[in-house]
């Protein structure tokens, strides 16, 4: 987990350093340059829509820099620990088929030390499952059974592991934003209280600013949900292959003991 915030945190740097560079390579044109092409250009950027990630970045400056610092703080911390989810479950898939396949070769052979070792040597919740199996074959159907069932239950565990943390930026990015709005609202009102007058002027910055905490808080809530579903939605088929190897190995347990102690 430290490893994958360091590496967010450099490439977060990385990025920065570099648009600010071409930021600064940019504005390096003479000045007589820059008034021609603003010429030229006039009327067609007065004509064209702002693109929507410049309308985001202009409405988040616009935003008071505490709560807007905050809703940014819960995405980045929020993304951190989805792809540490992401990478984590990615790498504990395998081809369960294959894997199964091989550890029926190695009992029909009865080499049981042979599927021991392919067992431990496989990644992934399902190998880990077959080896705690295998180590007690020899110790009867229900020592095996018990086995894998709390084995598993340790396994889905781990899956899980984090899965909380993102659940709680979920929660947070949007009640940061309505915070900002609360107090932005107090705020108009201070306003009006000591201005005495209630023109649209006097209370237009101040209600802006609050809604505009609200929508950046909504907008991380959103991103953050659609990789939070697409973690559940690993961790669901990592679950089901682990039930549906659990049984296939109660079944290859029954014929190697029926084949080797008979």
């Amino acid at each position: 987990m430290k490893k994958l915030f360091a590496i967010i945190a450099v490439i977060g740097a990385v990025t920065f350093g570099s648009v600010q560079y071409a930021n600064a390579q940019e504005a390096t044109p003479a000045a007589t340059e820059q008034t021609q092409v603003a010429a030229d250009n006039a009327a067609a950027d007065d004509a064209a829509p702002e693109p929507i990630h410049k309308t985001l970045k202009t409405k988040f400056i616009e935003g008071t820099a505490s709560f807007m610092s905050l809703v940014s703080v819960a995405l980045v911390v929020g993304l951190a620990f989805c792809i540490e989810r992401i990478i984590y479950l990615s790498w504990a898939e395998i081809n369960t088929k294959k894997f199964i396949s091989k550890i029926e070769e190695h009992l029909e052979a009865g080499d049981l030390e042979g599927a021991k070792d392919f067992a431990r040597n496989t990644r992934g919740p399902v190998a880990s499952i077959y080896y705690q199996g295998l180590m007690r074959v020899n110790e009867g159907l229900d020592v095996v059974e018990r086995s894998v069932v709390s084995y598993g239950g340790v396994q889905a565990g781990y899956l899980e592991k984090g899965c909380s943390w993102i659940t709680l930026f979920i929660a947070m990015a949007p009640s940061l934003g309505f915070l900002g709005t609360v107090i932005g609202m107090v705020q108009a009102f201070d306003k009006i209280q000591k201005v005495g007058d209630i023109s649209p002027t006097v209370v237009a910055g101040g209600m802006k600013v609050a809604l505009i905490t609200t929508i950046f808080g909504l907008i991380v809530a959103l991103i953050l949900q659609l990789f939070y579903n697409y973690i559940l939605a690993k961790i669901e088929s990592l679950t089901s292959d682990m039930e549906d190897s659990s049984i296939t190995l109660l079944d290859l347990v029954i014929k190697y003991n029926l084949k080797y102690n008979n």
